[in-house]
């Protein structure tokens, strides 16, 4: 007598599908209400040339696709890298899905959103029943590309874009102006290493990175070289000098960047440590215990491509560092263990280019000294603003 069939593991099954990406389009029509109707769909797919056929899979408890089977054609639309957020409403279950979504009608009457990638326009053909979904064949009537461009990918449970190895190029190209910056700010640098006996480096922002340029070393054992070339992610608590003072959308987006949902208290707490960075004209880190760890996955950045899961690994972990970074006024009482403390390089239109981080200082260090270390590294900074010919913003 055989054993009983295990019970199938839906969330394994998922974990392991979710190693594959999908495109991800929005179907639109028109249901018999004469009211637009949209839905997010990850599973479509091209089915047939001859006849030309395509398919896609809504769950068959979906209440959009109820309204949309009413409709006498149907769109896809192929969303963009930069149309997260489109997906994102679409996929709402209440509200209006095609609000300041621009579209006109497609040949059948479809809604075409105007800032799709590309766009193909269908007839309902068949459906059949798969499961707990239904598989929707769609007769292609005409088709175009509004704008060639990296699609949306939906992957481990995070949405993000195709980056071919042919696109490095402009990776280096942005990367090359911080160089010959981070260059003139060498000088500096090593005067300040040399005066105070720590690490300086220098940091900028490619590609949404933090990417670590240049650095100078201490006194004693020094892990400067390790550290040239690392990348860490442009998002809270790290870089709060490139966002400090600037408008809601920079500091919203710097939010965003977070894969895990910011709650609205964390990000009120984010953006009174902005307010704080903003007013002193420079930033502490202090030291915590989940640092270690963090660092380690970190390093993931440097050495392997990122993936949604890696992101949600290091975003946890971020998020416990957060009351350690942009701390209020430290108590002249006590003694600290600082992390790392940053000071802005500006660019010419004001904007902060550059940051110049001190790294690597003892602990226990008591206010008066670690006002020392912040005094001199923010003049070095503001001697590299002045050689290439910046300005600090006119509040400073």
């Amino acid at each position: 007598m055989s054993a009983p069939a295990a019970p199938f593991d839906k969330r394994r099954f998922r974990d392991v599908l979710g190693h594959y990406p999908t495109g991800v389009v929005v179907i639109t029509g028109v249901a018999d209400t004469g009211e637009p109707v949209g839905m997010v769909v990850g599973s479509f797919s091209s089915v047939s040339l001859d006849p030309p056929l395509v398919s896609f899979l809504p769950s068959r408890t979906s209440s959009t696709w109820a309204r949309l089977r009413t409709a006498s054609s149907f769109c896809v639309n192929v969303l963009a890298a930069d149309q997260e957020h489109v997906c994102r409403q679409f996929a709402a279950k209440s509200g209006d899905k095609f609000a300041d979504v621009p579209w006109r009608p497609a040949p059948s009457g479809a809604p075409l959103l105007e800032e799709a990638v590309a766009w193909i326009d269908c007839g309902f053909d068949a459906v059949h029943e798969a499961g707990d979904h239904l598989m929707v064949l769609g007769r292609v009537r005409d088709l175009g590309v509004l704008e060639p461009r990296s699609p949306l990918l939906f992957f481990q449970g995070g949405y993000g874009g195709f980056s071919p190895g042919a696109l490095v190029a402009p990776y280096e190209s942005d990367l090359l102006g911080h160089i010959r910056v981070a260059d003139i700010a060498r000088e500096h640098m090593e005067a300040v290493s040399s005066d105070l006996g720590l690490e300086c480096y220098a940091q900028c922002i490619v590609a949404d990175e933090l990417v670590v340029v240049a650095g100078s070393a201490g006194t004693g054992q020094s892990t400067v070289h390790g550290h040239i070339g690392r990348r860490m992610p442009f998002a809270p608590p790290y870089g709060a000098l490139f966002v400090a003072g600037r408008d809601d959308a920079a500091v919203d987006a710097w939010l965003a960047r977070r894969n895990l949902p910011l709650t609205e208290q964390a990000r009120d707490h984010y953006r009174r440590a902005l307010r704080r960075a903003a007013t002193r004209g420079w930033s502490i880190a202090l030291r915590a215990p989940e640092h270690d760890e963090v660092w380690d996955e970190i390093d993931a950045f440097s050495t392997v491509r990122r993936t949604p899961e890696l992101e949600r690994r290091v975003g946890a972990l971020l998020e416990r560092l957060k009351e350690h970074y942009e701390p209020a006024d430290l108590d002249p009482g006590r003694r600290h263990d600082v992390r790392l403390l940053g000071a802005p390089v500006y660019g010419r239109d004001g904007d902060v280019v550059q940051v110049l981080a001190l790294f690597r200082m003892p602990p226990r260090a008591s206010v008066e000294r670690i006002a020392g270390w912040r005094d001199r590294l923010v003049r070095a900074a503001d001697a590299v603003t002045a050689a290439i010919g910046g300005r600090p913003p006119r509040d400073r």
